[in-house]
């Protein structure tokens, strides 16, 4: 996989939800999303009681942790495989820190995933610039990730699992497919959106979680996103169109 040319891939995540949440027609499916202090972890986790923390420039869900207050009032923190517990929030916060260190956190309101086969899930969007220059949704698969893990990317230890096959528990076939191009429309008014600020931006793959009710939150919009995990699917046709595109403009 070629690298991202310079101008087309956006690394900072909170200036993209930034210019996503300019978009009024998008705030509904963004979830709350600040720079991490003491104060806002704080304040973010006794309002959701659960949120997500990663860093601001960062790839494959690396440095990613979920913090939860426990019902019994005690705070934990799990990063890869390791889970740990605290009395209290500032035991807590002290040992986040020598984690991140010096680098620039955001913290996220934490959004209940739905799941597959007991294992949470989220959907990938892909969303490109066609040869002639126009924003369309490529492709749209699912991502089940590792039990014992925070995140469900790829290279975290998640599964490729076509979409149809998450949604089949949860809806009949018609509805999934209005379903998906519900998907599909969100993805575009994301790439158009980020279009207007970062012009040389070419695609897009839009990271979408699924809350309890199958209302869908933007957890993330990757500016460089692996083309190849569409190649996993048994429909090739995707991974082909995918592909023509992205050599269209250079990336492969």
């Amino acid at each position: 996989m070629s690298r991202c040319r310079r101008g087309r891939h956006i690394t900072s995540k909170w200036r993209k939800t930034r210019v996503l949440w300019m978009k009024r027609a998008l705030r509904s499916n963004i979830p709350e999303t600040r720079r991490m202090t003491r104060d806002s972890l704080k304040s973010m986790l006794h309002r959701y009681r659960m949120v997500y923390i990663k860093p601001d420039v960062g790839t494959y869900g690396n440095g990613v942790m979920r913090v939860e207050i426990r019902g019994n009032g005690t705070y934990s923190y799990q990063s890869g495989l390791r889970a740990r517990q605290f009395a209290s929030f500032n035991q807590m916060f002290d040992s986040i820190r020598k984690l991140t260190r010096r680098r620039r956190y955001l913290v996220q309101k934490g959004i209940h995933l739905t799941k597959y086969r007991k294992r949470r899930f989220d959907i990938r969007v892909m969303v490109q610039q066609s040869p002639s220059r126009r924003w369309e949704a490529t492709g749209v698969i699912g991502r089940v990730g590792d039990p014992r893990k925070v995140v469900t990317n790829v290279h975290n230890g998640g599964k490729i699992t076509p979409i149809e096959k998450l949604l089949a528990a949860y809806m009949p076939e018609r509805k999934k497919r209005i379903f998906v191009s519900r998907l599909k429309r969100l993805g575009m008014m994301a790439a158009k959106q980020l279009h207007s600020r970062f012009r040389g931006i070419k695609e897009i793959g839009l990271d979408v979680a699924l809350d309890q009710r199958l209302h869908p939150w933007v957890l993330e919009a990757n500016t460089c996103p692996d083309p190849y995990i569409f190649n996993k699917l048994k429909d090739k046709r995707i991974f082909g169109r995918i592909a023509r595109y992205a050599r269209a403009y250079g990336r492969l």
